[in-house]
């Protein structure tokens, strides 16, 4: 068997490994020496980040979380056949990586930044329109939890008009974008009933530790 044959499961187990590097709780450890883990809610993701350890290191891991989640998915785009399935798995797998990471006894964040950018090599247009709903939900009402569920879930009506304009549906990517919805609403479980019981706090901007 060649190489070629090989290189989507090499993709994949590269994409779980890869999405398992815990970006907030490396950042937390080498410039502030805390676990995040034991920090705000112990996320390791950007929100917890923010509100931890300030608004630039916050900001720092988004965009880190959200190239984590690029790169393989783009490397797969650029090394596998058009339209092969092990793309979107590529994308589930690098999400999973960041939800259960494998250097973390498998706890890991919520995926949402890491999820952005694995659909932004994926799906860009989608992704856009997501970001730009996820802007305004946190503009207006300051929970990230109550923005990134809509988000998600507007990126998946968007996703699923665009992909069956098309004419040919691309099957894999819908079920990814089921799937990967659904985990980013049942990660938000515990927001969702601070929310119910009026305890999820705001979101506030701060220059804590920066």
């Amino acid at each position: 068997m060649s190489f070629s044959n090989f290189l989507p499961w090499i993709m994949l187990l590269f994409a779980y490994l890869w999405g398992s590097i815990p970006v907030g709780l490396i950042a937390g450890k080498i410039f502030y020496h805390k676990d995040i883990r034991n920090e705000g809610s112990g996320n390791i993701g950007a929100t917890n980040a923010l509100r931890t350890f300030g608004t630039v290191t916050g900001l720092i891991v988004l965009l880190l979380d959200m190239t984590k989640g690029f790169i393989p998915v783009i490397l797969a785009i650029s090394l596998l056949e058009k339209g092969s399935p092990f793309i979107a798995l590529t994308a589930l797998f690098v999400i999973l990586g960041h939800i259960f990471p494998l250097y973390l006894s498998f706890k890991g964040g919520k995926g949402v930044a890491t999820a952005a950018g694995a659909f932004l090599a994926l799906t860009p247009l989608s992704l856009l329109t997501a970001l730009l709903t996820f802007i305004i939900v946190v503009a207006v009402f300051r929970y990230v939890s109550v923005a990134s569920i809509c988000a998600a879930l507007v990126f998946q009506l968007h996703c699923f008009g665009l992909l069956l304009k098309a004419g040919s549906a691309d099957y894999a990517t819908l079920l990814l974008v089921t799937i990967v919805v659904l985990m980013i609403i049942a990660k938000h479980k515990s927001n969702l009933e601070r929310l119910l019981n009026k305890t999820e706090p705001k979101l506030k901007f701060t220059k804590k530790g920066n």
